[in-house]
């Protein structure tokens, strides 16, 4: 199969039992993804595969043959750091940082889905544009789990990100 990681395509043989995360971490040495759970419960192995937020710990590898995979050591521009990266730096968004790369790739997914207009659970009237509220941040962001509590850093860098790219 071929997959694209960070901008570099792998032509790899692999097993159809093995997960993505797997693949990444085992066999191309991609290690942003992180496993925590292995149930895709906590959200350490979140990714954007072909743009949207993706647990890699519940995906077949073989299922997405051909498919583009950004990590967050994939977010960056050169030596310019993706806003929501920066923005985890100002707000020490991250304590053990463990979870760190999950929580920045969901937080992409997630400022992605507002400015396309998906609605979340708690999305108050589906006719109007869905505002970056704090309630939505965190509802769209409960899926990535922080076993320090850094919650309070890791909102407050969304809510910047999600201001700078209005």
């Amino acid at each position: 199969m071929q997959l694209t990681v960070d901008g570099v395509t792998h032509d790899v043989e692999v097993d159809p039992r093995t997960t993505l995360l797997d693949l990444l971490r085992e066999r191309l040495d991609v290690t942003a993804p992180k496993k925590g759970c292995d149930h895709g419960q906590c959200g350490s192995c979140t990714v954007l595969l072909d743009g949207r937020r993706h647990l890699t710990c519940l995906a077949l590898a073989v299922s997405y043959d051909g498919a583009e995979v950004v990590t967050a050591a994939g977010l960056d521009e050169g030596d310019e750091l993706h806003p929501v990266q920066q923005a985890f730096l100002e707000h020490d968004g991250y304590q053990c940082g463990y979870c760190t790369p999950g929580q920045v790739c969901s937080a992409v997914g997630v400022l992605r889905e507002l400015a396309d207009g998906h609605p979340s659970h708690v999305t108050a009237d589906l006719q109007q544009e869905t505002e970056a509220s704090d309630d939505e941040l965190r509802e769209r962001m409960s899926g990535n789990l922080c076993r320090c509590g850094a919650y309070v850093g890791i909102l407050a860098a969304v809510r910047q990100a999600a201001g700078a790219q209005r």
